[in-house]
């Protein structure tokens, strides 16, 4: 048999047309940026369903339709929800109902020690994930206690997120800080905390920190102990700074007596030779007036009876630099090697003292000890 060719016409080629993006996914509709979704929209929410799922279930528990649940409020009130949304919504409500008589095909559940408008957000969280703006300002407060009395963790979340960011003021920190401590919500507490502490004398004149003054005398003595412990701390902080100047100032003086009594300084002028006046300025900003201490110690008439105050803090500061200097031999501050023989005379107390000053003076600066203030060590 012959071959047989067999011609194929093929279409002409096209562009591959571009797909359709992808529906977004509860996880991409919320990590775009939730918190702009809770402020911008009338009707805030999770965002993890989509408008059209929630405003069917908003519609469900609008309508009650085939609801068989009653739930009871102060004043009266009546709410008809559905026994399997609050099943799945809260585990508490869902052992209640199980253990409720039923009376026909109703179940009852009672809120009670809550506005019942409050009662109603809470309950319309429960189907749609949703609330209005205006309630959660008005009923944040209550809304948070049902959350936790009722475990609905993502409406605690919100509420603790909307007080802090906006409705956590000095007039109700005080309640605030006590609704927290009983729905265990510690974040919200320690802000509370901060707060209380940053603007104590205000908080302490407002009306909720007299009733709690009244109804709960120890959470108010825990919450004095911690401001008194906060003002001592800081005052300690205060102290430890304010010491760690004066050692650094020290340990700059003994940088600066060195430089002077080895090289004399420059802008000054050195000790053999006259002032120049286009000299470059020294780097030791401790030289002037240690140059004018060491020159009133060299003539000093009353330095001998002990009577000046000048020449006493000169030999405190020779001591100190002869306690740092680890060379005194080659050293070119006067009566540095003597001083260091000096030192064996001193009483158990004085050395005490020494040593310890000079220990905080090398701990402030965090230098080591084997290479403390060697005369080669500057420069002028």
């Amino acid at each position: 048999m012959g071959e047989i060719d067999i011609e194929v016409s093929l279409p002409p080629q096209k562009s591959i047309p571009v797909p359709p993006p992808l529906p977004c996914t509860p996880a991409q509709s919320c990590s775009r940026n939730p918190r702009a979704l809770m402020d911008n929209s009338p009707l805030m929410g999770v965002g993890s369903i989509s408008a059209a799922t929630q405003n069917l279930l908003d519609s469900l528990f609008d309508e009650g339709f085939k609801a068989d649940v009653k739930i009871t409020t102060d004043g009266g009130g009546l709410i008809y929800a559905h026994t399997n949304v609050l099943s799945l919504a809260s585990a508490v409500m869902k052992k209640i109902l199980r253990r409720s008589k039923k009376q026909g095909r109703w179940r009852f559940l009672a809120i009670r020690g809550v506005p019942p408008d409050a009662v109603r957000v809470f309950v319309r969280f429960l189907y749609s994930s949703r609330y209005e703006r205006d309630e959660m300002v008005e009923f944040v407060l209550h809304l948070l206690v049902l959350s936790h009395s009722y475990m609905v963790p993502q409406l605690k979340r919100k509420c603790e997120w909307q007080i802090e960011k906006g409705l956590l003021n000095l007039e109700n920190v005080t309640d605030v800080f006590q609704l927290a401590l009983l729905c265990d919500a510690p974040r919200l507490s320690l802000i509370c905390i901060r707060m209380i502490k940053r603007n104590f004398e205000d908080v302490s004149a407002t009306e909720g920190w007299k009733v709690m003054k009244q109804s709960h005398p120890i959470l108010e003595k825990e919450l004095l102990d911690i401001v008194m412990k906060d003002d001592n701390w800081q005052k300690e902080r205060l102290r430890r700074k304010d010491e760690r100047k004066v050692y650094s100032q020290l340990f700059e003086a003994m940088e600066a007596l060195v430089h002077i009594c080895r090289d004399g300084c420059g802008t000054i002028g050195p000790r053999d030779r006259t002032f120049k006046c286009h000299q470059p300025p020294c780097s030791f900003e401790a030289c002037r007036g240690l140059e004018l201490l060491l020159r009133h110690f060299a003539s000093c008439k009353l330095r001998a009876s002990g009577g000046c105050l000048h020449c006493r803090r000169t030999w405190q500061l020779l001591e100190l630099h002869s306690r740092l200097c680890a060379d005194p031999r080659s050293c070119g501050v006067p009566l540095c090697r003597n001083l260091k023989e000096k030192m064996k005379k001193h009483t158990k107390k004085d050395e005490v003292r020494w040593k310890m000053l000079v220990r905080n003076i090398m701990r402030t600066k965090g230098i080591n000890w084997a290479h403390v203030l060697q005369p080669e060590s500057f420069t002028s």
